[in-house]
């Protein structure tokens, strides 16, 4: 999906006739100054005034986010400002996922507010426990265990004779994008599709669950974009264009990154229920995960109503974008981006990484104001360029990346 981000551009300037970084007398001086500017406290200040609300795509709190990112920017002495775009934003207005055989049970869809965290209680501004580029769907069909759904886990289940035709697939988070869980059980026939964080890779086998340790608590659920990224990134309804205002949209029905079955993450206490309803064969040593249950294929005769209907409106999305120009070769660019709209509070995705760009832009800019030191990170920069963004070498890295996609 798109993502409100923040981009940093050095635009290279001053570069005919430097010196090389050798030249210019490069003996670790800049490296050793830029080492001691990253402030740890700012760090954590930032952390905390980002994450104290919930801040996603078109919520009151993300645009504030992006404007005092803007302002810090700014203080920092970059040229910084935001551009908008306007994006397909679905969220959900109804979720059901019941058990109804051999036995019933009702998904409990949510999270809990923990005390030691205050900003879990922050309910009223949360997105519920969705993926978003779900379709809308009302489905019911026997229940078939999937391991990670890729696509040589249904290779397996063919060597068992399972079908996953005309059921619900339950499929653990981990060793694929999550968007190929839902294509791939859609090729496959069936006609939902359910993914679950299993306590193996995402909870108390790893270590403590929060808030004793950093774990998935088992109410837990991880949100998520399950849009069919290979086919193309970014907003669904303007493929190869930015999403502004006039551009001309797709109709919601017809865009084909929307997944073709309804899609819903689930925490393991919600799974745990279903995947222990499941009968026929047990699974393969490497398909079992850590809930206290005998792991099994079915299908049935664990049978499922799963229920998804999502408001499709467009949300506005601030981008921040600040630049250091140069002058002599203003049209080569160094550029470093990081998200800023969360699922939820986002300390970790993405405000973790976030902060890290804005310390590391701060350095630069202190950098910048000596100019022996801006001489040799020019040098520097301008081999980076030469070395790492040719043409050749960006259709080289853009095509392993989706060979990587597909493969998973």
């Amino acid at each position: 999906m798109r993502r409100a981000i923040v981009m940093v551009v050095l635009v290279l300037g001053g570069l005919a006739g430097l010196p090389s970084a050798q030249e210019a007398g490069h003996d670790g001086k800049w490296d050793a100054q830029l080492r001691t500017l990253p402030d740890a406290g700012r760090i954590r200040e930032s952390i905390r005034r980002m994450s104290a609300r919930p801040h996603h795509v078109g919520s009151p709190y993300g645009k504030e986010v992006a404007d005092w990112i803007v302002a810090e920017f700014r203080s920092y002495g970059w040229q910084a400002e935001i551009e908008t775009f306007d994006v397909l934003f679905p969220t959900p207005k109804e979720r059901v996922l019941e058990l109804v055989e051999p036995t019933t049970y009702r998904a409990h869809l949510d999270e809990p507010p923990v005390a030691a965290d205050p900003t879990s209680g922050q309910t009223a501004e949360q997105l519920p426990t969705y993926n978003a580029y779900s379709r809308d769907g009302d489905v019911t069909g026997p229940l078939v265990y999937v391991n990670y759904g890729r696509p040589q886990d249904y290779e397996v289940l063919e060597r068992y004779g399972v079908s996953v035709k005309g059921a619900i697939v339950i499929a653990r988070y981990g060793m694929s994008w999550r968007g190929i869980k839902p294509k791939v059980a859609a090729e496959k026939g069936a006609v939902g599709c359910i993914i679950y964080s299993d306590p193996r890779e995402d909870g108390y086998f790893q270590g403590e669950v929060f808030p004793k340790g950093p774990m998935r608590p088992p109410r837990g659920v991880q949100r998520g974009s399950v849009m069919d990224l290979p086919t193309y990134p970014g907003d669904p309804l303007t493929p190869g264009v930015g999403a502004t205002a006039d551009a001309k949209r797709l109709e919601v029905a017809d865009a084909p990154t929307l997944t073709k079955i309804p899609v819903l993450p689930i925490s393991y206490a919600d799974a745990q229920p279903l995947l222990a309803a499941i009968e026929g064969r047990t699974v393969p040593t490497d398909w079992r995960g850590a809930l206290p249950i005998t792991y099994r294929f079915g299908p049935g005769p664990a049978k499922a109503h799963l229920k998804l209907a999502f408001n499709w409106d467009i949300k506005r999305l601030h981008n921040v974008i600040a630049k250091i120009p140069g002058s002599t070769y203003p049209d080569e660019w160094i550029v470093r981006g990081n998200h800023h709209d969360a699922w939820v509070n986002g300390a970790s995705d993405p405000t973790s990484g976030n902060v890290v760009l804005m310390e590391t832009a701060r350095g630069l800019a202190e950098l910048l104001k000596d100019d022996s030191l801006r001489r040799g990170l020019a040098a520097r920069a301008k081999e980076h360029v030469r070395r790492e963004f040719t043409p050749e070498a960006a259709s080289r890295k853009l095509a392993a990346f989706y060979s990587t996609i597909e493969a998973r």
